[in-house]
């Protein structure tokens, strides 16, 4: 069973998802992508907490966690939370997945408190140039600002539709097309609500993971890593560069985006 806290830190209250009992292995630490939260990682949350204790917040201005006051937040700035977000659960040390935004949230954990971090596992790493950052600045995270027509509902669902048809999700070509297809009815209504939580906010964390300068921060890694994408996400090639820049770095390919199974047999093989 999934069980549901919040956490009151400085700037607010982070929301967070648990589940599981303490064993042998360190508690694991789940930090979600963009858009949406962590009800996304649910699948992974249950599989996991068979095991052990799998903690999974909502990073700030997602989900039902508060945003950070910052105008324009930087991914360090999401990972400084963190330790103290540990200590008001009484967690020392723990095992840190993070997938998409969540991975180089991760990494800068890693990165500020080595000794809190025992293994990491980055799933789907983005590493944009510059020209890159700029497109996707530009485009692919925008607000959706309540209008009383409620026009900012449907591109709110179009804009989670989409993320499921096309790499990026703004560029509706064949050229751009995304073979999996749409989720079950039940998925996309889940992940268009917790998007909407966080209507106006969302775009933050975003923002932050386009800025990253993962080149220069992931060669400083000093805890085992294993870099890991499906073959059907669109940062494989940036998440295999990036096992490339990570000293001792692992990298591995799963099947498909939404194979839980396959995914937690990784996470427990390197976490073991």
């Amino acid at each position: 069973m999934i069980r549901r806290g919040f956490v009151d830190l400085p700037h607010g209250q982070v929301h967070y998802r648990y589940a599981g009992e303490p064993g042998s292995a360190p508690p694991l630490l789940l930090l979600h992508g963009s858009p949406g939260s962590a009800c996304q990682l649910a699948p992974l949350i249950v599989a996991m907490a068979e095991t052990r204790l799998v903690i999974a917040p909502d990073t700030p201005g997602n989900g039902d966690s508060d945003a950070l006051p910052n105008a324009a937040p930087e991914i360090t700035n999401y990972a400084a939370l963190l330790p103290a977000f540990l200590d008001a659960l009484g967690l020392s040390v723990v095992d840190a997945y993070g997938t998409h935004t969540g991975a180089s949230i991760a990494t800068e954990l890693a990165l500020l408190a080595p000794a809190r971090v025992r293994r990491i596992l980055l799933d789907g790493v983005g590493l944009f140039d510059a020209a890159e950052q700029a497109e996707k600045l530009a485009h692919y995270a925008p607000p959706f600002t309540p209008d009383r027509d409620g026009a900012w509902l449907i591109r709110a669902f179009q804009f989670c539709r989409d993320q499921f048809l096309f790499y990026p999700w703004y560029n509706r070509t064949a050229a751009a097309n995304r073979a999996g297809g749409l989720p079950p009815a039940s998925v996309l209504h889940g992940f268009v609500l917790e998007v909407l939580k966080a209507a106006e906010t969302y775009p933050l964390s975003y923002h932050a993971a386009f800025r990253w300068p993962g080149e220069q921060r992931l060669p400083l890694l000093a805890v085992p890593t294993l870099a890991l994408a499906a073959a059907d996400d669109p940062l494989l090639a940036m998440t295999q560069r990036a096992a490339e820049l990570v000293p001792g770095g692992l990298f591995q390919i799963l099947s498909s985006m939404g194979d839980t199974e396959s995914l937690r047999s990784a996470i427990a093989d390197f976490t073991r």
